[in-house]
């Protein structure tokens, strides 16, 4: 039996006991864990630190480095997370719909836990504290395969984790890390079938490409994010500036940062000027059509690779657009499903992008930065989904759970 299948094996075997533990007991073992990762606060900040020099040292720069990087703020808000999870309404057991059927079967739809996930994810330490939380409250047992880049972080996070559920009588083996970073234990994690009952990829393009297209456990996708703004004709361009700014700029490693900027050509000679000032203060790079370079200084021509890119990086994409219809086939033909938005002023238009537009997280004058569970009060996620199966959007306790069908009989038998 490989290193892997036994870990399969004790997480099914944890996943038993966290199926029926109540309510008070999951919430008990949260708040001890954000007790912990704070008590471990000197261990895990070391880890992370050695694994930032290491990153930096193999020519690793820029997002990358931010998103793998932790903080005491950092990791007091990771705590936080599991405060929230903590509080939040559980969703195992909750009755969807009970119905007493013609001849005397009453037939009820419940939540339940989904038993084993499993979770690949790249270089935010930050995921394995949330994937344990939104795992342990939804009743289930998480294999946690995390980069090499976080790999002593994430190892530092998980040992504090599990010392917390062992003080708290509860299994350990309710989060696991896998202690092998190499692409053959990803392949077998791919194929752990009958002891992973999902797998959810978190991280860049090529790795949730690489799970989509090789597991044999099914996938739940979480999404690439080639988010748009599109500034409208009646748009209110001081507002529109603020919100362009936010959504690059506050944090552009992200999946819901603002990728590419499509302007109303009424519009695009007094806006473009004002907006490329802004983000140059911000060190943005501006990728343009021949009219955003007439408009934009030091923008540089884009090419047919820029309209479909997610830069995670301070790197921006821009085109003037003749008019709303235009811009919408622009999202449709490169938008990833994540999130977009318009800046407008016409009620007529703002209804028509979100009717008309295909994705995730459809927003009128907001940036993009809110896809998150977090900020829609899920409390923590384990990612966006750009799918349309199972679970679309911020995936928070209730995404985390599947359900069963409960069947009342006195006897009946099937004529």
């Amino acid at each position: 039996m490989s290193a892997l299948t036994e870990m399969g094996k004790r997480a099914k075997e944890a996943a038993v006991v966290l199926a029926t533990l109540p309510s008070p007991r999951k919430n008990k073992a949260l708040l001890a864990s954000a007790d912990a990762l704070l008590a471990a606060e000197k261990e895990i900040l070391a880890a992370n630190a050695a694994d930032v020099a290491a990153a930096e040292a193999a020519g690793v720069k820029g997002a990358f480095i931010d998103r793998l990087t932790l903080t005491v703020k950092r990791l007091a808000e990771m705590a936080d997370g599991l405060r929230q999870v903590a509080a939040l309404d559980d969703p195992v057991g909750e009755m969807l719909s009970m119905k007493t059927l013609d001849n005397g079967l009453i037939i009820g739809q419940k939540r339940v836990p989904m038993g084993v996930i499993g979770i690949i994810f790249e270089a935010r330490p930050n995921v394995a504290a949330d994937a344990f939380g939104l795992c342990l409250k939804a009743g289930s047992a998480a294999i946690l395969r995390g980069g090499k880049e976080a790999f002593g972080t994430n190892q530092a996070v998980v040992a504090a984790l599990r010392g917390a559920l062992a003080a708290e009588g509860l299994p350990e083996d309710c989060v696991q890390m896998v202690p092998d970073i190499s692409r053959e234990t990803a392949n077998e994690m791919m194929r752990l079938n009958g002891y992973l009952d999902v797998l959810i990829p978190r991280g860049g393009a090529g790795l949730i490409r690489s799970v989509v297209e090789n597991s044999t456990v099914p996938v739940i996708q979480t999404g690439v994010g080639n988010c748009h703004i599109y500034v409208d004709e009646s748009a209110d361009l001081e507002k529109a500036v603020r919100i362009v700014l936010n959504a690059k700029t506050q944090r552009p490693g992200v999946c819901n940062a603002c990728e590419s900027l499509l302007v109303h050509e009424a519009v695009a000679e007094k806006f473009l000027p004002a907006v490329g000032a802004a983000l140059r203060e911000k060190k943005v790079e501006i990728r343009g059509d021949e009219q955003t370079l007439a408009l934009i200084q030091d923008a540089v021509p884009a090419t047919e690779e820029d309209w479909a890119t997610e830069y995670e990086d301070l790197i921006l994409s821009a085109r003037v657009v003749r008019d709303f219809d235009e811009a919408a086939a622009h999202i449709r033909r490169y938008s990833t499903g994540h999130s977009e938005a318009i800046i407008t002023e016409n009620y007529t238009n703002a209804q028509r992008f979100l009717n008309e537009v295909d994705a995730a997280a459809v927003y009128v004058n907001a940036s993009t930065r809110f896809t998150d569970g977090g900020q829609f009060g899920f409390g923590a996620e384990i990612g966006i989904s750009t799918q349309k199966l199972h679970a679309r959007g911020p995936m928070g306790l209730k995404e985390m759970t599947t359900t069963k069908y409960i069947i009342y009989g006195s006897g009946q038998i099937r004529e």
